[in-house]
């Protein structure tokens, strides 16, 4: 859609991936531990979400827990745990406020009981909410989803009711965790690092990537508007290519 931002008539991106890294390097910075920077990370991501919401963003989909994040210390998982869990619960009381629909991709099997819980109720609760549509990846990675997905779709050509013949991209899409969202056409990564580390990868064929040298922490909605004018200077043709 187009949009005036800061006076100037621009393309905004419906969708928007964005990559929050840079909250352990965050907290060294100012000699706090790794855990410092992650709750403030957590807590930039409502101002966010509210930000790409009013710059016209349809759908933000967020990078917050990794299948590979696993391997990190066990007191730091801890700690992201504790953390996702307040999380959750806050935004379970600020969706209808926000009116923010939030979904959660991702094998949430592996995560606690009172987690899913709160998965669950969440997305009960803002199904039918229609302002920005808000993802959430846990215990997310792009070669999983496609695991996943393909193992869905084996099965249902077995029980017959997919034909070999029938799938193509378009049917393929459709066991991912997001058949129901379009592609994202920009993704952002703060913190420098220039790589999509596992994330969207089926999803991210075509889109466009803005890397930034600002840690998520310090992200704000100056460096998202700048996200949105690099998205503006690259020559997309017809189909995204």
């Amino acid at each position: 859609m187009k949009k005036e931002i800061n006076g100037v008539l621009m393309n905004v991106p419906e969708h928007v991936a964005i990559i929050m890294d840079g909250n352990g390097r965050w907290a060294k910075k100012r000699h706090m531990p790794r855990n410092y920077g992650h709750a403030a990370g957590s807590r930039i991501v409502e101002t966010i979400v509210r930000d790409a919401y009013e710059l016209g963003i349809r759908y933000l989909t967020v990078y917050a827990f990794s299948t590979e994040n696993w391997s990190r210390p066990e007191s730091e998982v801890k700690a992201l745990m504790k953390l996702l869990e307040s999380y959750l619960t806050d935004c379970i009381a600020k969706a209808k406020k926000n009116n923010m629909r939030v979904r959660v991709i991702g094998d949430i099997s592996r995560l606690n009981p009172k987690i899913q819980a709160l998965i669950r109720e969440l997305e009960e609760v803002s199904k039918d909410l229609d302002g920005i549509q808000f993802t959430i990846a846990l215990n997310y990675g792009g070669r999983d989803e496609i695991v996943r997905a393909v193992r869905k779709l084996c099965a249902d050509v077995r029980d017959g009711n997919l034909e070999e013949s029938g799938i193509d991209e378009k049917r393929f899409s459709a066991y991912l965790d997001t058949f129901d969202m379009p592609d994202p056409e920009l993704l952002i990564r703060t913190s420098g690092e220039q790589r999509i580390s596992n994330y969207l990868l089926w999803q991210l064929a075509y889109s466009e990537m803005y890397f930034t040298d600002v840690l998520w922490p310090d992200f704000n909605r100056e460096e998202m508007i700048r996200a949105i004018e690099f998205y503006n200077g690259r020559n997309r043709r017809f189909g995204g290519v």
